[in-house]
């Protein structure tokens, strides 16, 4: 079987001589004696991290295919592209010594049910761990220390928008500021979401929402108002002046299989990383 990884679609798009090498595997696995009807390309793991086999389909095809006695040799450009978590990796190493499946990658041919050849494939694997894990705190300091600045860009809220120099600035249209100033004093007044969302249906007030992505990126659209939007707007820390990052963070206990964006929580803002008063115009104290 000859495996074939990319991390991001972006490597997948601009990197595509690493691509052609690994698919070049076919030839090696050939020229070391597989007929070509025996030799398989796994390649449904193109564009996915291998920080974990959860969502990746091809990595547990795989492991079944060994577990089923149907693999004499896995190939790969490197062991960092079967993959980069100690768990999965030494799960593999348990398997292919089971059933007798060599691992192959551009230094040589490994044997893991022998004692020497699998002391080499572990310390591969955990040199690919420790090098995603460097590379993972090299980019979160680097964002962190440029929100400490107050210098790292994100979308802004309803109501505002980001100028080139970076710079957050009252939305130009004055009847975007309007709208929400008169959410933020019909929120003082009638006390509660709800209240002030039933307010503005009865009314037929909309709110004015810059287009975020696409060829009409940075227009202004009117949309009806639903809790969400409100619930946000009447929570963000942005619309009194401050710049905050680190709002929300992962708690790992709630983070679901196959969906990397879940487990995310809202913090008190003791617990926020970097929190930046009177930063730019607010629209309340």
């Amino acid at each position: 079987m000859v495996y074939v990884r990319q991390s991001t679609l972006q490597q997948v798009s601009d990197h595509q001589e690493s691509t052609r090498l690994q698919y070049g595997l076919v030839g090696r696995a050939e020229a070391l004696g597989w007929r070509a009807e025996r030799v398989l390309t796994i390649d449904d793991d193109l564009g996915k991290s291998g920080s974990s086999a959860e969502g990746r389909l091809g990595f547990q095809r795989l492991v079944s295919e060994v577990g089923l006695n149907h693999v004499g040799l896995i190939l790969g450009v490197e062991m960092s592209r079967l993959a980069r978590s100690s768990k999965d990796w030494h799960q593999l190493l348990e398997i292919c010594a089971l059933f007798g499946t060599l691992i192959a990658d551009l230094d040589g041919i490994y044997n893991p049910s022998d004692y020497n050849d699998r002391l080499l494939l572990g310390l591969k694997g955990s040199f690919s761990e420790i090098e995603l894990h460097i590379l993972k705190q090299r980019m979160i300091q680097g964002k962190r220390n440029k929100a400490e600045r107050g210098e790292l860009g994100f979308n802004v809220p309803i109501g505002y928008v980001r100028r080139p120099s970076g710079e957050i600035h009252f939305d130009p249209d004055e009847q975007v500021q309007q709208v929400v100033q008169l959410i933020f004093r019909k929120f003082e007044e009638l006390g509660t979401l709800n209240a002030v969302l039933q307010y503005l249906v009865t009314h037929h007030i909309q709110i004015g929402v810059r287009v975020l992505s696409g060829p009409t990126k940075g227009d202004l659209e009117w949309h009806r108002p639903n809790r969400a939007t409100l619930q946000n707007l009447l929570r963000h820390p942005t619309y009194a002046g401050a710049y905050a990052y680190g709002r929300r963070q992962v708690d790992p206990r709630k983070k679901k299989a196959g969906r990397p964006h879940t487990g995310r929580v809202v913090k008190p803002c003791e617990e926020w990383l970097v929190l930046i008063k009177d930063h730019h115009p607010a629209y309340i104290s």
